[in-house]
């Protein structure tokens, strides 16, 4: 055995009841031939000195505790522990003990102990003798204190002492002793009395404690705790429990036995938590007998209130009546949140049960009006209590919502005034947000929606959230990256039925970054962020319904208006939705990405970082190597195609030259493909088959906005326009013949520099296709990047082209192969064409 598996602590148990600490060495088994017999030697690690030398006596009452703990009684009143600092050596020791003592060392471990013990108490005749007490007297109070505290450390002794004091009636004569010692001003006394019940709550007993808990005797037991002999001066606990505590009642408890239950366990609560000294390593399991009188207490006091219906009953009528003033109302909801968190203590199937008489009788409306008062400590308490509800049966909340929605606007919808709450919140860090936030994600999150008989709840639920609340949800977003001049200025804008929370936001005039206006009022961009980490998980999570969402409403255009900002962890919300988006590696998500060229705010906050080496710039790189290692051809030919001069001169990482040599593997094998096909089929089917993807996405982006900005197309309406998309696509191909024709008087105009400026538009207007008057300057004026070697052909940033009525902003059609020449002979150069 190592030197580490012997080192072990010896203590002694002093008069008071207390461990000390005789020093540190190293222990062995060994035969002492002036003991006559095995015994443990300790010696001093610092001098080698012997610290123990006790016999292991064949009848002693050895304790393993913890793993580590070897406690044992020399004497009546010399009680001793070895605490091992490593358990293998307290195993050692221990197989000495019990083979000393005949017993199996397997089964001598620190409860197995204790239970054989009781049972073997059990087993013992009633005629076995039990503890003399002492005579109760005021002479006698230290005796009895001493041989109160001597029996703590054996299970049995603690035993025959609880008998004693149960069968004898004694503890009600020591609480008579205390009142006299008390009149009598008798310190001494009143500090032996103070050991002698501290010692008795840690003899562990439940019919003990009915004693000493009732309403006869609790208030003197507190008394005898307040006379702590370590303290100058008693305590004053009765003073707070009789004058200071006061027990209010919402309702008037008319049942005695109800409210002598309340009171006896916020006594007992008291006596625990704040009389009571935290017990040390070798008292923490002897107080766990208190701890489930209390917990028994509690489930009893729900179970009460729950089967009188009568009383709930008039407590949510108070609760939702408008004639209840605001302090009464207060009162109610604090009432229902401790309630609410008693039933914590009940078994599963009783807390479903007090949930769902909570929800008959009407818990759920009743916090819709309460969380949307004006009252902070109001709403706060009934957040907490939504939260109860939320996290014993989000599918209970989710079905009220669902059935409320059809009698009811949406601007009093259960889950848009907690959207409303969480945006209006009035603290600097959002703590009430932060909670709201989570409750929400649990409710859409579609991990805990019940797979029912007809398996509908996702799908009817996230068409509700998605009609009737997402719009809520992303307000503050959309209202924060709208156009507006280029100067400072404080927005106000109306949510649901109370005034938003102004919005502070600089611009910087003359930036090359942008000319849009980012919330830099920190408690908004604390705002966004949660609100962008809630959309984050909608893409992950929702799939269809957050990609029609994102596409109507040109939701990631919005969101990266937000690089802008100067909150570095606003950008970073930004950049991991579009993460996020990329991580899915959809095709159609792609397409919106590259048409509405949505990586350009990116890069320019990459190179706007300059050569800071910060989680912006990690970040962004991260996003880059996630699409050159997936090989997202359609992504890496176009930042490829229009970024590539801009980020070449990045050479700290291989990324971007990765990307490069991706792009020019992919030309060489379609090049490849296309020279080993006839050139008939490479002029027409070829290029028929590509133009018959884009053209059918454009149809599908079309289709979308002819549903007026809803976020979901319902089933019925969706078969009804596959039903009519031939009608469609001719007045399509018409519109786009007309376009293309519009298309070659609106080329881009070269600059000064020899490249082209681009801009990058948000404005609502150019979401629904019109021409962005006001939209995003960049100052990226590079050269094009060139490929195969040949400079002829410019591939530059995306032109600032009007898009066409019905089109996605800033989605850019070029024309087809077959009008090459005619463009030729209208355009001073000819127009680059994505991914060509």
């Amino acid at each position: 055995m190592s030197d580490t598996r012997r080192r072990v602590k010896v203590y002694t148990l002093n008069e008071d009841r207390q461990w000390d600490d005789r020093g540190t060495g190293h222990v062995s088994s060994s035969y002492v031939e002036r003991l006559k017999g095995m015994s443990l030697l300790v010696r001093a690690e610092s001098d080698g000195s012997l610290l123990l030398e006790s016999k292991i006596n064949p009848n002693t009452a050895y304790q393993k505790q913890q793993d580590t703990l070897i406690v044992w009684s020399e004497a009546e009143n010399y009680d001793l522990a070895l605490s091992f600092q490593e358990k293998a050596g307290c195993d050692e020791i221990w197989e000495k003990i019990c083979q000393v003592q005949g017993k199996d060392p397997s089964v001598e471990v620190t409860q197995d102990l204790i239970e054989s013990e009781e049972e073997h108490i059990e087993e013992m005749p009633e005629t076995s003798p039990l503890i003399d007490l002492p005579t109760c007297e005021l002479n006698k109070l230290e005796e009895i204190a001493d041989l109160v505290t001597s029996v703590l450390s054996s299970p049995i002794r603690r035993e025959k002492l609880a008998l004693a004091l149960e069968n004898e009636g004694y503890i009600k004569k020591l609480l008579q002793l205390f009142q006299v010692c008390e009149n009598l001003e008798n310190t001494e006394g009143l500090h032996h009395l103070y050991e002698i019940i501290r010692g008795i709550l840690f003899l562990n007993k439940a019919t003990l404690f009915e004693v000493m808990f009732s309403d006869e005797c609790i208030m003197d037991v507190v008394g005898c705790l307040e006379y702590d002999p370590s303290l100058a001066q008693p305590k004053r606990h009765r003073e707070f429990l009789t004058k200071t505590a006061k027990f209010k009642e919402v309702i008037p408890i008319t049942d005695s036995e109800l409210r002598q239950k309340i009171h006896q366990t916020y006594r007992v609560q008291y006596i625990q938590d704040i009389i009571l000294p935290t017990p040390s390593v070798f008292e923490e399991n002897f107080l766990s007998t208190l701890t489930s009188f209390i917990f028994f207490n509690k489930v009893e006091i729900v179970s009460m209130l729950q089967e009188d219906e009568k009383f709930l009953s008039e407590v949510f009528a108070q609760l939702t009546d408008e004639a209840t003033d605001d302090d009464k109302r207060c009162e109610l909801v604090n009432f229902f949140k401790e309630f609410c968190a008693f039933s914590q203590t009940l078994q599963p199937q009783n807390r479903d049960a007090f949930f769902k008489t909570l929800a008959k009788l009407g818990i759920l409306p009743a916090l819709e009006i309460v969380m949307g008062m004006d009252d902070l400590q109001v709403r706060s308490a009934a957040t907490d209590i939504f939260s109860y509800l939320v996290e014993f049966s989000p599918s209970m909340v989710r079905e009220f919502v669902m059935q409320e929605a059809q009698q009811s606007d949406d601007d009093i919808l259960l889950i848009n005034v907690v959207i409303e709450q969480m945006i209006c919140d009035t603290d600097p860090e959002l703590g009430g947000a932060v909670q709201l936030m989570g409750l929400l994600r649990t409710l859409i999150d579609p991990e805990n929606m019940l797979a029912t008989a007809n398996k509908t709840e996702k799908s009817e639920f996230l068409n509700f959230f998605y009609n009737h609340c997402m719009h809520v949800l992303t307000a503050p977003l959309l209202a924060n990256t709208s156009e507006d001049k280029c100067e400072k200025g404080t927005e106000y804008f109306h949510f649901l039925f109370l005034p938003f929370r102004p919005v502070v936001f600089d611009a910087v005039v003359g930036s090359t970054k942008s000319n849009t206006i980012c919330p830099d009022n920190y408690q908004t961009a604390q705002l966004l962020a949660l609100i962008l980490e809630l959309l984050t998980f909608c893409v992950e999570h929702h799939t269809y319904h957050i990609k029609n969402y994102i596409m109507n409403k040109d939701l990631l255009r919005r969101v990266l208006v937000l690089m802008n900002s100067k909150h570095t962890f606003l950008a970073l919300c930004a950049l991991r939705f579009m993460r996020r988006i990329i991580g899915l590696k959809d095709e159609f998500y792609n397409r919106y990405i590259t048409k509405g060229n949505l990586f350009e705010p990116v890069i320019n906050a990459l190179l706007d970082n300059g050569t800071r080496y910060n989680l912006l710039n990690s970040a962004v790189i991260e996003l880059f190597e996630f699409i050159r290692v997936e090989d997202i051809k359609s992504l890496i030919a176009h930042i490829v195609e229009n970024f590539y001069n801009a980020l070449e001169s990045i050479e700290y990482v291989q990324t971007f030259k990765g990307l490069k040599t991706k792009y020019e593997q992919e030309k060489d094998r379609q090049s490849q493909k296309l020279n080993s096909v006839p050139s008939i089929l490479r002029s027409n089917r070829f290029r028929r088959d590509a133009r018959a993807l884009e053209e059918d996405e454009e149809m599908w982006f079309n289709e979308d906005e002819e549903e007026e900005g809803e976020a979901v197309v319902p089933p019925v309406e969706k078969s009804k326009q596959e039903d009519d998309f031939p009608d469609s696509y001719e007045k399509f191909m018409e519109t786009k013949k007309a376009k293309e024709s519009e298309d070659k008087e609106n080329l881009p105009k070269r600059t000064s520099a020899g490249g082209f400026k681009f801009t990058f538009s948000h404005s609502a207007s150019a979401a629904n296709g019109a021409n962005g008057a006001n939209s995003k300057s960049v100052a990226a004026q590079t050269s094009p990047a060139s490929s195969n070697g040949s400079s002829s052909k410019s591939t530059a940033l995306s032109p600032a082209v009007p898009a066409p009525k019905g089109s996605l902003v800033g989605l850019v059609d070029y024309p087809d192969d077959e009008d090459d020449d005619e463009e030729e002979e209208t355009s001073p150069r000819k127009r680059p064409r994505l991914g060509s």
